[in-house]
């Protein structure tokens, strides 16, 4: 099973328009983050990440600067916070 979900992501990978801009609110995109979870991890784990990254992956998010760290900082719709490391590039600027 773990085989057939990296074999979905490839497809995904190989269909996606090349000429759509990504909409991901994560540094890492979505599809290469459960990629790397179900390759390293197994497809437990896989799952967890699409879920996790299915449902923070919207709108609902507020980007806004630590005072005390002056850095970007993302609070997620679950109260996960981001550091600005782990934001899109797209968001910061």
């Amino acid at each position: 099973m773990k085989h057939l979900l990296l074999l979905f992501i490839k497809a995904y990978w190989k269909f996606k328009p090349k000429d759509k801009p990504a909409c991901c609110i994560f540094r890492k995109s979505c599809s290469h983050y459960v990629y790397e979870e179900t390759k390293r991890k197994g497809l437990l784990a896989g799952v967890k990440a699409l879920r996790y990254r299915f449902n923070n992956c919207t709108y609902g998010y507020e980007l806004y600067l630590n005072p005390i760290s002056e850095k970007k900082q993302m609070l997620l719709k679950n109260g996960e916070v981001l550091e600005e490391e782990e934001i899109a590039k797209r968001l910061l600027y």
